[in-house]
């Protein structure tokens, strides 16, 4: 019989659901590691860095609706980690181009959406470039075995940030419950472009030349990012990221980069004032996210909506749980985060 002889929490995915309730834990006096498989932390608002320029393809910006969540910007505020953005935004549809007015105050990572998360995961310790493939064990002494075989552990809780398709492949011998949960989430794709120019792209008529963002009315393209108009980026040249629409992106999963970037460039051009070209492109390519934002969300009990919790101890967090905004995730991980601090009280 299993018995729970560590405080230790695990917590696989560092995007910012994982590192929320990792911060919350390290607040609250236990200790977490973290591990994930990509090179760096940050999830969907990690960023790409070429030798030109910096990128952001998933999330590009992020708004504050709860007072929790406030609480915790400020603090990313005074870390220097974020800046208003955009302040330039347009709509477009068959070339006509209008400007977004609203009272909503968006805010990004300097100088990349990844700031944030870099300033998240400060002190904690975080093992990169760790694909989980299995958990072995149960309450109290987990462990974690990676695609070299190797264990890591024992923990007494494992909390899983991660789409839940791929937390069900790792959990469902364990936790039916949780596993049943799981199912009942659908997380849908999304491609993301990017392109850079060796020059600037031309004036748009009654258009801010300097603008910023624009949502884009087409099938294949919902939104187009000049990542060079960022805060702190004022160094690299032109250079966009486009958002594809989702349902177009499933559509098109398995498509070539190529086709991909075409398509969406494409659609970017039909979005322009007549008589108005993109300048030859200097590079291309694209990213895809099998798993870019939830679709379904998962039910439950009042007190329990945004995470889940089961006595095995292993636990659920993530935008799949409670939204699609990068607010949402984090107050996923930082509930989940002070309900295990509770616990262990």
């Amino acid at each position: 019989m299993c018995s729970d002889s560590t405080r230790r929490t695990a917590i696989i995915g560092a995007g910012i659901a994982g590192l929320a309730c990792a911060r919350a834990l390290d607040t609250g006096g236990l200790p977490v590691t973290l591990f994930d498989k990509a090179r760096g932390v940050g999830g969907r608002m990690s960023s790409r860095r070429l030798p030109d320029a910096v990128l952001d393809l998933g999330a590009q910006f992020f708004s504050v609706r709860d007072t929790t969540f406030r609480h915790a910007v400020d603090s990313w505020h005074k870390a220097g980690a974020i800046a208003p953005w955009p302040v330039s935004l347009w709509s477009a549809e068959t070339g006509s181009w209008q400007r977004h007015e609203d009272d909503l105050e968006r805010l990004c990572g300097t100088p990349s959406m990844s700031a944030v998360t870099r300033h998240l995961a400060e002190g904690l310790t975080v093992e990169t470039e760790t694909r989980i493939e299995h958990l072995e064990g149960c309450a109290g002494q987990w462990q974690l075995v990676d695609e070299h075989g190797n264990r890591h552990g024992p923990f007494a809780r494992v909390v899983l940030a991660i789409p839940s398709s791929q937390a069900h492949a790792l959990l469902g011998s364990h936790d039916e419950s949780l596993a049943a949960a799981c199912e009942t989430v659908i997380q849908r794709p999304c491609w993301a472009a990017w392109a850079l120019f060796d020059a600037p792209l031309p004036a748009l008529p009654d258009v801010d030349s300097d603008w910023q963002a624009v949502r884009i009315n087409d099938p294949r393209l919902r939104f187009v990012v000049r990542n060079q108009l960022k805060p702190g980026r004022q160094d690299q040249g032109e250079s966009l990221s486009l958002l594809a629409n989702l349902s177009w992106s499933e559509a098109r999963l398995e498509d070539s980069e190529e086709t991909v970037v075409e398509a969406l460039l494409d659609a970017f051009q039909q979005a322009l004032p007549a008589g108005i070209s993109l300048p030859e492109p200097s590079a291309l390519g694209a990213h895809r996210w099998r798993y870019a934002q939830p679709d379904v969300f998962a039910g439950g009990e009042a007190v329990n909506l945004d995470y889940r919790l089961s006595a095995s101890g292993l636990a659920l967090c993530g935008d799949g749980w409670r939204g699609p905004r990068v607010e949402d995730a984090w107050l996923s991980g930082h509930h989940l985060g002070e309900a295990l601090v509770a616990k262990s009280i």
